[in-house]
């Protein structure tokens, strides 16, 4: 079965399906993204030629977005934080994602369903800039029809389990 292929379902290119070394590798580097080739290759138990491969296929496939750090939004001077739903013009949303992409703080933004359209979090000085980016910036799109602000108070990262 490993080597069946399987369309995405965002109906990108085909993907390999992951083996359990794979998904060894992926939680290792949830849990810590600079980990080195050779430690991966140690605690997967796989030479290091082989975890470079498979971390590369990783990569290739798209399945590992990318690397990045978690940061304190606080200590790195985004002191506001906040969850806005956006009701949207149906079948807008190619547009509305594409003017969330370019906001400043804009850190997550989802296609949902529910009661709104769309889920976005943002990250901002203070409440001063979060009112002026949600009140000139995000209702100026001609697409959103509506908007809730909901106010982040705390915030814990939920480490991946290893």
């Amino acid at each position: 079965m490993p080597d069946e292929q399987m369309v995405n379902s965002a109906g990108r290119q085909p993907v390999r399906a992951l083996d359990a070394v794979d998904r060894d590798i992926l939680r290792m580097l949830q849990t810590d993204g600079r980990a080195s080739i050779r430690s991966v290759a140690d605690r997967v138990h796989i030479s290091r030629a082989n975890a470079y491969a498979r971390i590369n296929r990783l990569l290739d496939d798209g399945v590992i977005r990318g690397f990045s750090a978690r940061v304190d939004q606080e200590r790195a001077g985004q002191g506001a934080s906040a969850y806005i739903t956006l009701k949207i013009v149906q079948n807008s949303w190619r547009t509305v994602r594409e003017a969330l992409q370019a906001l400043p703080g804009a850190a997550h933004i989802a296609l949902v369903s529910g009661d709104f359209d769309v889920l976005l979090l943002v990250h901002t000085k203070d409440n001063r800039a979060l009112r002026e980016l949600v009140l000139t910036r995000i209702q100026a799109i001609p697409e959103v029809l509506s908007t809730r602000t909901l106010l982040v108070f705390e915030e814990t990262d939920l480490e991946p389990e290893g």
